[in-house]
């Protein structure tokens, strides 16, 4: 006699915790996916809080303290009036005559500066990623730069282009290329040349790790793909390497850029804005008039300088993505 299994299972009774939902995977398994509940999301909210604290507490109250002192007249040197003023900071800030030089010192700073970082970044990357002995040292060696401060390397390369005894002058006058000292710093039309000289030798680091992480991520098939097509090298740079690597491209760039329109530490170091602000960019000189005690202009060239980043980099970030979707 054969016993037929019963047509109907009771399911146990739920004994106690945290109810459950069920639903059906396309296999037929059941997956179970836990219920978010008060103590649950009290729990994540005690994790995060330490963390928006700090945030809210250093950056985005200082920053919104910041923004409304660009409105008033807010100055150290007469703190018994910091009444609402308007737009007038920004007005006196176009309005000075050093605002054409600075404007201009800023676009040259960062195009004269990032142009020749990106090449000869790029450049040490590739080279560096062919495998030859003492490889390692010669990264080592490329790389340090990056971990020394921009303040610091300021100081060394002021020294370097002293007009009296620095190396520069030395070397220049050994070589044949002149006859006598030149006053790099001191002189208007070289201060600046000197300055670019000095972010592009800081640079060059910056852009040959991130490049250089970049293409060791490019499958070497590809490249005996292309080596069995006839390719030579500079159709490969242009067909394999430079569309593998785009993305890290873009972002690096927009990255640099951001950082040499905010990085006054080298010039500080080297000239501390002058001669007569020829090497003064927006970031140095709005350091200038914090220290003057001008809070409230300082304040307003600080949003002008992030309305400035952001537009770029909305306009750099859907440009480059038009490009990509164009390509693809």
């Amino acid at each position: 006699m054969t016993l037929s299994p019963p047509e109907h299972t009771e399911r146990p009774a739920n004994t106690g915790g945290a109810p459950r939902a069920t639903r059906t995977a396309p296999g037929g398994h059941t997956s179970r996916k836990r219920v978010f509940n008060v103590r649950r999301g009290l729990t994540i909210a005690g994790f995060l809080a330490p963390a928006v604290l700090a945030v809210t507490t250093f950056v985005y109250y200082p920053m919104i303290t910041g923004s409304q002192m660009a409105f008033r007249h807010w100055n150290l040197n007469d703190l018994t009036d910091t009444s609402w003023i308007g737009l007038d900071n920004f007005r006196d800030i176009f309005a000075d005559p050093a605002w054409g030089t600075v404007l201009s010192n800023t676009v040259f700073w960062v195009v004269a500066s990032i142009v020749p970082q990106f090449l000869i970044g790029f450049a040490i990357a590739l080279w560096l990623r062919r495998r030859f002995r003492l490889r390692g040292l010669y990264q080592a060696l490329i790389f340090f730069p990056w971990a020394i401060s921009g303040f610091l390397i300021g100081i060394l390369f002021r020294w370097m282009f002293n007009g009296e005894f620095g190396v520069v002058n030395d070397l220049l006058q050994k070589a044949g290329l002149i006859d006598q000292p030149i006053p790099w710093l001191a002189d208007p039309e070289t201060a600046m040349t000197a300055v670019v000289v000095a972010n592009v030798w800081y640079g060059v680091t910056f852009f040959a790790i991130m490049i250089l992480a970049a293409l060791q991520s490019v499958p070497d098939e590809l490249y005996e793909a292309a080596a069995l097509d006839g390719a030579g090298r500079v159709r490969t740079l242009f067909n394999v390497t430079i569309p593998s690597i785009r993305g890290t491209l873009s972002l690096t760039v927009l990255l640099r850029v951001i950082w040499i329109f905010n990085f006054p530490d080298l010039i500080f170091g080297m000239t501390g804005g002058g001669p007569a602000n020829q090497t003064h960019i927006v970031t140095t000189w709005m350091i200038s008039i914090a220290q003057q005690g001008n809070y409230g202009e300082a304040s307003a060239l600080g949003l002008i300088v992030m309305a400035t980043l952001f537009a770029f980099s909305l306009f750099y970030l859907t440009a480059t993505r038009e490009r990509k979707g164009s390509t693809s």
